[in-house]
């Protein structure tokens, strides 16, 4: 295991965990960090992004503060900063892997004269967690 562990690490719940590694490495290509098996679990990373997915246990299930229904994850979306979105988007796309959003570029502004610029698609994993993937395109004035 590396030394470089995130402050803050989601862990998603997931029915079927052979089928979000499937996603998550096959299709995403996140690395599996470490994983304890007895436990349904996994700890993966993605250019420095973090989560970790654990299989829904019904037997154990002290953490789940309500039902779970799909799409899971509703009312947030996780933003993952990687080098090359378009290279992602484009792999995904000669899948026929359905996207949530379609790759676009956004400038958002940070000040009161500054934008910060993305290339960003979103997708769903196969529970319904919705995730952005974007890279930067920088910084640049706000004209006018």
């Amino acid at each position: 295991m590396d030394a470089e562990w995130a402050k803050l690490v989601p862990e998603f719940d997931v029915t079927d965990l052979k089928k979000s590694l499937d996603f998550y490495v096959g299709k995403l290509g996140f690395i599996v960090k470490y994983g304890r098996e007895e436990d349904n679990f996994v700890y993966l990373d993605k250019e420095g992004s973090q989560i970790m997915l654990e299989q829904i246990d019904t037997k154990d299930s002290h953490w789940l503060t309500g039902d779970l229904e799909k799409p899971f994850g509703r009312g947030i979306n996780f933003q993952i900063e990687i080098a090359d979105a378009v290279s992602l988007y484009n792999n995904l796309k000669r899948e026929n892997f359905q996207m949530f959003d379609e790759r676009e570029e956004k400038w958002y502004r940070v000040s009161e004269d500054l934008l910060v610029g993305q290339t960003q698609f979103l997708v769903q994993d196969p529970d319904g967690y919705l995730l952005r993937f974007c890279s930067n395109l920088g910084v640049k004035p706000i004209e006018g």
